[in-house]
């Protein structure tokens, strides 16, 4: 059976993924991005169909404007099943040296982003009794790493956010659930190949696919409807006893720290021979 989605960050990477994948499934998509022409050319490259795919320009960091193009949606399509909140920015840098602009565009548009996209979502799937919120976390949301202090504290409040709510509205009628996902291979882990302090991105047995992403949601996520689900599972294993006795972080990080400086020198030393 079709279901009607919003979501946001559509012009590439996870959203971009999804949106094609649940188009040619045959689901209606109310697809948004803070670029506009960027998530035009997407949508013309991919050749989405208008029946089912509309496209909209969305700041996430600002509330007003999340009221008005999620009015628009529910306008266009009568109602929202689903919303997926994938818009994020990865800005990795030591604590000392992170800009303020940094600070407050990754506070605003990882986790203040979100929070206004569910509560809006939430008021129309509450009166609907039914509805199910998806809210892109990470590991880094269940584990501290060094050179992403600012990073993992948004994602911190996502998951925190994401499984409060999940308590408050199911109740209601409608699920939420936090997705943690280690690294996904996307532009925006691209741009900090780079970025000495991002190393910790790299430092994983395994940098997930954007496949992999769209297993997890539309085999689990969407069926299950869980209050979390993380990915890979070793990691995520190793992340949560970390969670739970945070001063084995310390032990361990220096190296993951190696290997994800290791790793990033081979990416971008393949880089350039390509």
């Amino acid at each position: 059976m079709s279901q009607t989605f919003f979501l946001t960050g559509c012009a590439s990477g996870m959203g971009r993924h999804i949106t094609n994948v649940l188009q040619k499934r045959g689901d209606r998509v109310f697809a948004t991005d803070l670029n506009l022409e960027a998530l035009q050319a997407t949508a013309a490259e991919l050749d989405w169909p208008e029946s089912r795919v509309k496209l909209a320009a969305l700041n996430v960091t600002n509330s007003e404007e999340w009221e008005r193009v999620f009015a628009e949606a529910v306008a266009t399509f009568d109602y929202i099943d689903v919303i997926m909140n994938f818009a994020g920015l990865l800005l990795a840098s030591w604590a000392e040296e992170t800009p303020i602009r940094e600070i407050d565009a990754q506070i605003d548009v990882n986790l203040k982003g979100v929070i206004y996209g569910s509560r809006v979502a939430a008021q129309h799937m509450v009166e609907r009794r039914q509805g199910h919120i998806i809210n892109i976390a990470s590991i880094a949301g269940l584990v501290p790493a060094p050179g992403l202090s600012t990073y993992c504290a948004t994602k911190y409040g996502v998951r925190a956010y994401s499984l409060a709510m999940a308590m408050e509205l199911k109740p209601k009628g409608v699920a939420v659930t936090a997705v943690c996902p280690a690294s996904v291979q996307t532009p925006m882990l691209d741009n900090q190949l780079n970025n000495d302090a991002a190393e910790m991105f790299y430092s994983g047995l395994k940098i997930l696919t954007l496949d992999d992403i769209e297993n997890a949601l539309l085999n689990k996520v969407l069926v299950r409807r869980p209050y979390e689900i993380q990915l890979p599972w070793l990691k995520s294993k190793f992340a949560q006893i970390v969670n739970v006795f945070p001063l084995i972080g310390p032990i361990f990080a220096p190296v993951y720290q190696w290997m994800g400086r290791r790793r990033q020198a081979q990416r971008r030393t393949g880089e350039q021979h390509s």
